[in-house]
């Protein structure tokens, strides 16, 4: 008889990890449990049912139980609860949700892939109905059933994840009026937060209310002269949101508990600890997927990366060492995109925030190209951030927001990342090109251009967020941009010499001040600080210029 493979859990780890273990072994019995009546669903669209861009909930099923006994002779077992693993006997208990009934199942290896639950809020008014979280099929019809059959018109969305966003977006499309709340300063903490003010402003461009900084106090009945038709939700300064149906997206916890009650370790971060092969401390138990805390693959730290991607990929990894194929899983990186109405916002390796906690030391630089080359039609402008590390050029994080290209260029530098490449190796790459498709320079191409000016110290750089600092005694801002471009803003207080009358009007700048030189987007004040260097001026250009610098003065700032 064949090896007897039990695992707990399906979707993505679990899942994936069934179907290579039976590619793998003819011969062995595979059995998966899920307490839920669904193994295998397309948890990622959920929103987009909501919204009506998904239209048949029938395509989010994955796979059926039947089809997965059909094609890879799995036995699938729905509402299905293991309850108890007893490890020196391996063996799990089970409990049928249906009839209350509990059996015992012995195992050769045993696969956790027992996910994550949503985070409750701990504040007053919980209890009140018409208050959900997004995981499941099941919350998904419920949250359709209570927006359709109640006429819902408002919609608080409380926390701004990926989740959050999405579920926002597609409120709206379905034409409630929206209000975000979320008790950082900003959207999407993957993101710097100059990257997250390009979405704060498309949010707040299509009516969506951003209440950043404030967090959630309790959960009110309506009071008077207020109508909602959930509850009204109450802000940390008091401010009132009346809502018709309220989704919480603060995130995941790790479901461990099963783990724990098995005495598996855990790690610093609560969930499940692993090594390289996915074994837990039992070398006969593995765990996979939204249940386990991974290294990041950038800063080497502990860390929990709930994502569809990563978790299929644990479970085939899972799956080979069980039967004997060495395979090492090597970190996460987090990459990632959202889509938030006209933008698509997409990361990989680490943000400023990450790399700091990490002690490592690094330099950042933006640029604003164009999706595709500028003189064919439809070509739109993409904010992109590269973070390297100063010394030896090595690729740290990426970040991108924008109309089009967005995720062809974040998965060039995933995989640059994943290849350890320096910017020099990104500057380098050879990408396809053809004017609806990119231009002869590539933006992924710039962006290591640009990094290697910094490390070869052609320019000296100064960030958005330090301009504000800056002692104008000692500093001077410079506008090379056209006339044109600077009638439509300005920093306060820059001198303006459009960089083609530059060389001619050297005279008026001061040689006893350092030039903090910008243009739009950094190209043009590149060329003006090269100017300025070689004619004996101090002279830092501003990354990412006055694209980024204004993104983050209109998106950061409170209202």
């Amino acid at each position: 008889m064949g090896m007897r493979v039990l695992i707990v859990g399906g979707v993505a780890g679990g899942m994936s990890a069934a179907a290579r273990a039976r590619r793998l072994s003819e011969s062995a019995e595979i059995i998966v449990f899920e307490r839920g009546p669904h193994v295998s669903y397309a948890n990622c669209g959920l929103p987009y049912f909501l919204g009506g861009e998904i239209t048949d909930r029938k395509k989010l099923l994955v796979q059926t139980p039947e089809r997965l006994r059909a094609v890879f002779n799995v036995d699938v077992r729905t509402r299905s609860e293991v309850t108890a693993i007893h490890r020196e006997r391996r063996e799990i208990e089970v409990r049928d949700l249906v009839s209350g009934h509990t059996t015992t199942e012995r195992y050769d290896a045993l696969i956790l892939s027992t996910g994550a639950a949503p985070i409750v809020p701990g504040v007053p008014g919980t209890e009140r109905p018409g208050q959900f979280a997004l995981r499941t099929l099941e919350d998904m019809d419920q949250i359709d059933a209570w927006v359709r059959d109640r006429a819902a018109r408002t919609a608080v969305v409380v926390g701004g994840g990926f989740i959050g966003l999405e579920v926002a977006e597609q409120f709206h499309e379905r034409g409630l009026r929206v209000a975000v709340v979320e008790r950082n300063p900003q959207v999407l903490k993957p993101f710097d937060p100059e990257m997250a003010a390009h979405l704060h402003l498309e949010l707040r461009g299509h009516g969506v209310a951003l209440h950043l900084s404030n967090g959630l106090a309790r959960f009110d009945g309506p009071g008077a002269g207020e109508t909602a038709g959930a509850s009204v939700v109450v802000l940390a300064d008091g401010t009132r949101l009346p809502a018709d149906v309220i989704v919480t997206g603060l995130g995941v916890r790790p479901e461990s508990q099963l783990a724990v009650a098995a005495g598996l370790d855990l790690g610093r971060t609560g969930g499940i600890k692993v090594d390289a092969h996915l074994r837990t401390s039992d070398p006969h138990i593995y765990a996979v997927g939204d249940a386990i805390e991974v290294t990041h693959a950038v800063t080497g730290a502990p860390a929990l990366i709930p994502l569809g991607g990563p978790a299929n990929r644990q479970g085939r990894t899972a799956a080979d060492n069980i039967f004997g194929i060495a395979s090492a899983y090597p970190g996460t990186l987090g990459t990632a995109i959202v889509r938030v109405f006209g933008l698509a916002a997409a990361v990989t390796g680490a943000n400023e925030a990450q790399l700091k906690a990490a002690g490592i030391t690094f330099e950042a630089v933006h640029l604003h190209p164009n999706s595709h080359a500028g003189y064919y039609p439809g070509a739109k402008a993409l904010s992109l951030k590269i973070l390297f590390a100063p010394d030896s050029g090595k690729l740290l994080g990426a970040q991108a927001v924008g109309a089009d290209g967005v995720d062809k260029r974040i998965d060039v530098l995933a995989t640059a990342l994943r290849a350890g490449m320096t910017v020099d190796d990104v500057a380098d790459l050879e990408l396809c090109y053809a004017p609806p498709f990119g231009s002869a320079k590539d933006p992924v191409n710039l962006a290591g251009m640009v990094a290697q000016n910094v490390r070869a110290g052609r320019v000296r750089t100064i960030q958005w967020d330090a301009v504000a600092r800056l002692d104008r005694s000692r500093a001077l801002v410079l506008d090379v941009r056209d006339a044109q471009e600077r009638a439509g803003g300005a920093i306060p207080g820059s001198v303006h010499i459009p960089l083609g009358e530059l060389r001619t009007r050297l005279d008026e700048l001061p040689r006893d001040r350092e030039i903090v030189a910008h243009c739009a987007s950094g190209q043009r004040s590149y060329t003006a600080c090269r100017v300025l260097m070689q004619h004996g001026f101090q002279c830092r250009n501003l990354v990412g210029s006055f694209k980024t610098w204004k993104a983050a003065q209109d998106g950061l700032l409170p209202r």
